[in-house]
């Protein structure tokens, strides 16, 4: 019991010294980008989010409507990519580890059944690498 009750005391305490409120606080651990049609460049690092496989990941939120197709690229010659589509629940709804041109970079089709906000999550194939790398982020439109 001593541990929980010096842990519980702990906690609060760090949180007031350094000015921060626990909203405040997880508000600063995480907090991904938003994505809109676009293409962005960012760098996978070790201060990145872990991913419980020995690597870390970069997540982007994008607001999806329901009947969408996408496409997500991730593109990087530091690492062998791995992109996720997951939902508002954290749940995959699709992955893709290497795009149909036989390299490693990552291309991942998805039809939205359901309207909402989605988390693209690029890191790196078995927790292996880190560095430089784009995503490209596109609705494609019926003809």
């Amino acid at each position: 019991m001593k541990p929980t009750r010096f842990l519980a005391l702990v906690v609060p305490a760090v949180l007031l010294a350094t000015g921060l409120s626990a909203g405040k606080a997880s508000a600063q651990l995480y907090n991904p980008s938003t994505l809109g049609s676009e293409e962005i460049s960012d760098t996978l690092t070790t201060a990145d989010i872990p991913t419980g496989f020995g690597g870390f990941a970069k997540d982007y939120v994008v607001d999806l409507q329901a009947g969408d197709q996408i496409t997500v690229d991730a593109i990087s010659d530091e690492f062998d990519t791995l992109v996720t589509l997951m939902d508002a629940n954290g749940i995959t709804v699709s992955e893709n580890d290497d795009g149909p041109d036989g390299s490693t970079n990552s291309l991942l089709f998805a039809r939205i059944s359901e309207a909402g906000k989605y988390t693209i999550r690029v890191r790196s194939y078995a927790g292996e690498g880190a560095g430089p790398f784009t995503v490209k982020f596109a609705r494609l439109r019926p003809i």
